[in-house]
């Protein structure tokens, strides 16, 4: 797999807010990026139009990654950035791409007038099939939304990142979702948050009938069982300071919860190799919708 990162360009301010983080990432890990421009051909019928031919249209499209690339470039003089431009269909370019990179990165934008942010059916499908990890990225998105604020308590990008927030399912724990998280922090010297969230088992009903309310033992268990899954990884990471949080209810809305003081949220998404589709998963799918951070969403078996 080739280290580089490449970002999904198409103009839009989301496009541009993920090339912004992909290059603040790329400079974490010392790899290039890559700004990738998918070019739909011009119909027939409309190449044929004197003001929109196929080669005018082209030419437009071409714009976008290199003018975006001369902007990071001048904003992020460490960071060696490249264009691409493919022709076909955006979904399908996209996880070409990601064939041969470690990290995909694309935009996603705000649903006006609801508290959450709209991951379109080109980033869905990129999400749903991709098997590196995904990274969305809201519009806005700023280097100091990633730090905690300055003593005055304003954002700045000087001070140390807010914690990268890992959501784990302790029934089913995967090394490539916690390594991924562990190593996220590691690199920004943050925190890491682990969030999982639990019901109570059917007993619980017939424990109270019975006259017991096994709840309070019950949450110690739980929480004893995160300790125990993170324990190999805190003793592989000891630079690492990791916070746990085990927690009743549902894992999204906690996480959704965490997303609003955290520099990056990771949630896996586990990879259904079958003839009825894939899916995203309803934790990975309602993080991605809501959380108010950028989103890695880590492909697993």
């Amino acid at each position: 797999m080739a280290r580089t990162i490449t970002v999904g360009m198409d103009g839009s301010p989301e496009s541009r807010a993920a090339a912004e983080w992909a290059a603040r990432e790329a400079a974490l890990r010392q790899v290039p990026v890559r700004l990738l421009h998918v070019w739909q051909p011009v119909p027939e019928p409309m190449a044929q139009a004197p003001l929109l031919g196929a080669e005018t249209h082209q030419h437009w499209t071409e714009r976008i990654p290199r003018e975006a690339a001369e902007g990071l470039r001048l904003r992020h003089p460490g960071v060696e950035v490249t264009t691409e431009q493919r022709a076909g269909t955006p979904a399908e370019v996209l996880l070409e791409a990601a064939r041969d990179v470690e990290l995909l990165v694309l935009g996603s934008r705000a649903l006006s007038g609801l508290a959450g942010f709209l991951v379109g059916s080109v980033g869905q499908s990129v999400v749903a099939r991709a098997e590196v990890p995904v990274v969305l990225v809201r519009a806005g998105e700023q280097a100091a939304d990633e730090h905690v604020k300055d003593a005055a308590g304003i954002p700045s990008a000087a001070t140390g990142f807010r914690p990268v927030v890992l959501g784990l399912d302790t029934d089913s724990p995967d090394d490539t979702v916690i390594t991924f998280a562990f190593e996220e922090a590691r690199r920004r010297a943050a925190m890491l948050t682990v969030v999982t969230g639990w019901s109570l088992p059917p007993y619980y009903v017939y424990s109270l009938a019975a006259g017991v309310d096994p709840r309070e033992d019950i949450i110690r268990e739980q929480a004893a069982t995160l300790t125990e899954v993170l324990r190999p990884w805190r003793e592989k990471f000891p630079e690492v300071e990791v916070t746990e949080q085990s927690r009743l209810g549902s894992p999204a809305n906690h996480l959704v919860d965490a997303a609003h003081e955290a520099s990056l949220v990771v949630v896996g998404r586990r990879v259904r190799r079958n003839p009825f589709g894939v899916r995203i998963g309803a934790v990975a799918h309602a993080v991605m919708h809501h959380a108010t951070t950028p989103v890695a969403v880590v492909a697993h078996d």
